[in-house]
């Protein structure tokens, strides 16, 4: 494939990162936007610190989610954009806007600036949280054409804020003399940290690792490494198959007990892992104190379901066979250890 100029939006996250180091590996010169470019030399450095090479074909742009100002500069000249940047606060949130709104606005903003600068592809980083919360329990293997409910159980504002800017999204695109538009949909994302910053499903490594919980919920996750993720954007960037398509982005393996996840950090980490609990939750206590715990009622809600995604797509239109979930536990805990995040 031919070098590209690529917009990555949001380049302090950690989704973003991994994915500006795939497409500086690969030859693609690559822009960033930051929401202050005080914070650029921070986040080259944790590039750098991960192996970034490649490192004088990046520059960084300042564009934030609410603002129209900067996002006709950060596109202009590019070949595709993707478009990662949202707001990652999964559980309860007191004003859900905080939330929904960059992750709405923001998506709208962007596919405007896109289109009329006359961009090729958008890739859309949308979540799993788009697809398989507030579902039924006797849900058969989720594809792309399932929905999540906006107000069904378990689906918290970060779940809603992903619902709507991907139906935004789509709405506009259907408008038509906009770029072609994918939507990548990863299932909990884990792996090596860059910097010192902590986010999405590296958070449950964290707090086992802490020795947090106390005990382990029957709750039943579906993994994906941050690498796998990043190699689907770059793909998405290329293959032709997915214009116009929602992809999964998967491990492919069925979702992983909390007590899986538990005894592949003590097995693989040893000592580091001393604090890490074995011991179950009684489901009826999980119940009783989300009553009272807001946070703990996406986790209620998918007690003892052990959710199957399908990723056809992901394998045979961008290619891809995915690391094993265990590999992306370990990536993740060994790389909390090492960074003192623990």
């Amino acid at each position: 494939m031919a070098q590209q100029e690529v917009l990555v939006t949001g380049g302090s996250g950690f989704v973003a990162g991994h994915v500006v180091l795939r497409l500086l590996d690969e030859g693609h010169r690559v822009r960033t936007t930051v929401r202050s470019l005080r914070s650029a030399p921070g986040v080259r450095d944790a590039l750098l610190d991960a192996g970034m090479t490649r490192g004088e074909e990046l520059t960084f742009v300042e564009a934030d989610l609410l603002d129209d100002g900067g996002w006709a500069d950060a596109v202009a000249g590019t070949d595709a954009v993707l478009h990662v940047a949202s707001p990652v606060r999964p559980g309860h949130v007191a004003d859900e806007d905080e939330v929904i709104r960059p992750a709405r606005e923001g998506t709208l903003r962007v596919l405007r600036a896109a289109r009329d600068a006359g961009v090729r592809r958008v890739v859309l980083t949308s979540a799993f949280h788009a697809v398989g919360f507030g579902q039924p329990h006797d849900h058969g293997p989720f594809t792309e054409a399932d929905w999540s409910p906006l107000d069904g159980e378990g689906v918290d504002a970060y779940g809603r804020s992903k619902i709507l800017a991907e139906r935004a999204a789509w709405d506009l695109a259907a408008e038509g003399n906009g770029p072609e538009l994918v939507a990548l949909l990863p299932v909990a994302v884990l792996g090596p940290v860059l910097g010192g910053a902590v986010s999405g499903g590296n958070h449950v490594v964290q707090n086992l690792l802490r020795g947090a919980m106390p005990a382990l919920p029957d709750l039943f996750i579906p993994i994906v490494d941050v690498r796998d993720v990043a190699l689907a954007h770059v793909a998405a960037l290329r293959a032709e198959a997915v214009a116009g398509q929602r992809v999964l982005v998967s491990s492919g393996e069925p979702a992983v007990a909390m007590r899986d996840i538990a005894l592949v950090l003590k097995a693989g980490l040893g000592r580091a892992a001393a604090r890490v609990p074995t011991r179950r939750m009684p489901d009826v206590v999980v119940r009783a104190s989300a009553r009272f715990r807001p946070e703990l009622r996406s986790v209620a809600a998918d007690l003892g379901f052990v959710k199957e995604v399908d990723i056809t797509r992901m394998r045979t239109a961008l290619g891809i066979e995915p690391r094993p979930a265990r590999e992306a536990i370990l990536a993740a805990g060994r790389s909390l250890v090492a960074n003192g995040l623990v």
